[in-house]
């Protein structure tokens, strides 16, 4: 045997040990278990990708829209925990607005019905959404805005036209 295939079997038993060890010490497993959402977020940019070098129609933007919002829906979900679901939920309707918006965006010439489609099933599900997250910590957030914007108003901040030369409250 040669050097040069030496060299190639070392590297591959190297290699090989590497794989086992670190399958057993459970790297794998972790990453499977924690990056799996990346995967739907990498096939959902590979079907825009397609669209976008010209090698399919526009009408594969929508499952590339869905998958990609739903990647990340279900990243999050993966990294601070799936009870985020009960309030995320409506992000599933998002991700079917995206992908008709996406389309119609894209296609030529319009389809008819897709951007009212895309528009109103958005709006649905960030409207279902506001209200999923009013049950959280965000109607404390909400609290503090309208405190901080009634108390601009009541500042006179908001106002456009202050007359000049008049001094006080």
């Amino acid at each position: 045997m040669s050097s040069k295939n030496d060299v190639k079997l070392g590297l591959f038993i190297v290699v090989a040990g590497l794989v086992i060890l670190l399958g057993k010490l459970g790297v794998f497993g972790f990453l499977g278990r924690t990056l799996w959402p990346l995967a739907i977020v990498v096939v959902g940019l590979l079907i825009h990708l397609l669209y976008f070098s010209g090698r399919a129609r526009a009408a594969v933007l929508i499952p590339g829209g869905i998958l990609v919002v739903y990647g990340l829906l279900f990243g999050i979900c993966n990294l601070w925990g799936w009870g985020m679901m009960s309030f995320l939920w409506p992000v599933l309707l998002l991700g079917i607005a995206v992908g008709a918006y996406e389309y119609y965006l894209f296609e030529s010439p319009k389809p008819a019905g897709v951007l009212p489609f895309a528009l109103i099933l958005g709006l649905v599900s960030l409207v279902l959404l506001f209200f999923t997250l009013l049950h959280t910590g965000a109607i404390y957030v909400l609290a503090i805005l309208l405190i901080v914007l009634g108390l601009w108003f009541i500042l006179g901040r908001g106002r456009t036209g202050r007359k000049k030369g008049y001094g006080g409250w």
